[in-house]
This record gives structure tokens, sequence and C-alpha cells, in this order.
């Protein structure tokens, strides 16, 4: 398990996540400064770090380029006080790990330390297809890590909005990236997923594309994409004994051990939780679309709608 440097432990975020990453048996080092940083890595081998919460991006890419003379392989998790979209698109190509800004979640920051450190996880297994403000596209292959770092930095791209609207649309954004990592490419880490992040004016959009054959259809060719819950909820209603609750129950638990979503809940909420989601014929690309003034416009609305 690869050893994490903590960076500026006078930070109150710093300490609790000092204390999360105690308890995993991780070994840690503690570095109050850069200088300071890069002196432990010249003594002593680092997998992962973890910068300061109180350095700006900027601040914490230009270290990554010195640490990297040192330790080329090394993963750095960039905490931020805040974010601009140029920031974090800067950050994908610096290959950053993951990158989190204030309001800190230092059980997912942890989290995700935990797991590079314990996994051979690259950083380039996200790959930048087109990056501008409004419009950023990557491939990302197919593994539970590389989900939870494309959730970190489409959570920063999502900054901009109300925080109620922003962790709406994440819900909806995570359930989908999931189900197309697991259904569309059974977590095989050859196969990769295209995600697109898109703002407009009045719109936050992601588009996510999978290499599977697509969602499973609903009987009589109904509009809308048929998750294992609703299959589930539907055979209950016809026959109670089809499915007994029990075995239902241990179902979850065991994707819950293993870190999958609860198949096909989440999908529920996923479509509750943003303004119109879309699938393609197949079912193997998705829109999320969240409208950013809570008005949506209608086909009518729309001058190529004949």
């Amino acid at each position: 398990m690869g050893r994490v440097l903590v960076i500026g432990s006078d930070n109150p975020v710093t300490h609790t996540l000092v204390g999360l990453l105690s308890t995993t048996g991780i070994p840690i080092e503690f570095a109050p400064g850069p200088v300071v940083a890069l002196q432990r890595m010249r003594q002593q081998s680092i997998a992962i770090a973890i910068t300061s919460p109180g350095t700006s991006i900027e601040e914490d890419l230009a270290l990554l380029d010195e640490m990297r003379r040192i330790r080329p392989g090394i993963k750095c998790i960039v905490l931020a006080p805040r974010s601009t979209p140029e920031e974090i698109i800067a950050a994908l190509r610096a290959r950053v790990f993951a990158c989190f800004t204030a309001p800190f979640d230092a059980n997912a920051i942890a989290t995700i330390a935990r797991d590079a450190a314990s996994s051979g996880l690259a950083e380039d297994d996200i790959h930048i297809v087109s990056a501008r403000p409004g419009w950023v596209t990557v491939r990302a292959n197919c593994r539970l890590l590389t989900a939870e770092r494309l959730f970190s930095f489409a959570r920063e791209f999502s900054a901009q909005m109300h925080e109620e609207m922003r962790d709406e649309i994440m819900v909806s954004f995570r359930e989908i990236v999931l189900n197309a990592m697991e259904h569309g490419a059974a977590f095989n880490p050859d196969q990769m997923i295209e995600v697109t992040s898109i703002r407009t004016t009045r719109a936050f959009v992601f588009y996510v594309r999978d290499p599977g054959s697509g969602f499973r259809p609903e009987p009589r060719g109904t509009d809308r994409i048929a998750s294992p819950a609703e299959g589930l909820i539907s055979n209950l209603a016809e026959d109670p004994a089809a499915k007994p609750i029990d075995e239902f129950i241990a179902h979850l638990r065991r994707r819950e051990e293993e870190g999958l979503p609860p198949g096909g809940f989440g999908l529920l909420l996923a479509k509750g939780a943003v303004d119109e989601l879309l699938y393609n014929e197949i079912g193997n690309e998705v829109l999320l679309i969240k409208y950013i003034d809570r008005t949506a416009p209608t086909m009518q609305d729309d001058p190529l709608v004949h």
C-alpha cells in the first residue's frame, strides 16, 4: 500500500483526513508546505500527495510539476478553496488524480486517497478528447476508481450551479456513469466510456456513451429506460412470491459490499433528479439536462421543430 503525503497539516480539513486515513492503516507523512513536501519526497517513496486546502489550483499544479521531477509516478489529489472551469481543465491536462474544492467532503477525499494508495490505476486512465470552458469531452476506462475520479471533476465543472441543483444533477450523473461502466462494459478496464460536460446560458448537460448494446428496452416501445428495480417492482406487484424479499435484500447488500449502486433504484432517482433524461435508439447514449433557470424550453419554442 502506497504512502500518502498530506500537505498543509494545520488545516481542519487536513486533520479530519488524517484521522480517517489513519484508521485504514495507510502510512502517512506530513508537510507544512511545498518546500518540506519536496524534501519528504526525496527522503521516502510517496505514492499519493494531497495538497493543502488553502492553496490555489495554479499553485498546486506548479508544485505537482516539481513533485514529478522527483517521483514521476506520483498521484496528486488537489484540494483548493475554489475553482474555475479553466483551472479544472488545466488540472485534467496535468493528469491530476482528483480535484476537490470547498466545502470539502472529507469522507469522499479519504475514500479516493485510500483506493488510489491500494490501486495501480494510472493518472492517464482519463483521456481528454476536447476541452474548453463550456464543452469538455473525455474518455475513461471502466473501473470504479476511474468513475470516482470522474465524479470529482464533474462536480467541479458544475460548481457554478446552486448547491441543490448541483447535487441533483450529480445524483443522475453518478448513476448513469456507473450503469454505463457496469452494464455497458462489465467493468472491463480495457473498455472506455465517453463523457461530455456542456454548460449553456440556460442549462447544464452531461452526455454519456458506453461501448455496450444499450439499456433493455421497455415492452411496447415506450420511450423510457427500464431499470432492474422497476422490473422487480412490477414482478412483485403481479406475484409477491416471484422473488422473496429476503433474497432481494441480500442482493442489495452484496452490491453495497462490492461498492456498486443498488441495481436500478439509483436509475429511478436519476430520472427524477434532472429536468430531462434522453437516450438514443439502442440506449447506449444518454443525455442528462438540468435547466439553470428552472424554465425548460418546450418543443414549440424550438424554431427547428415544424
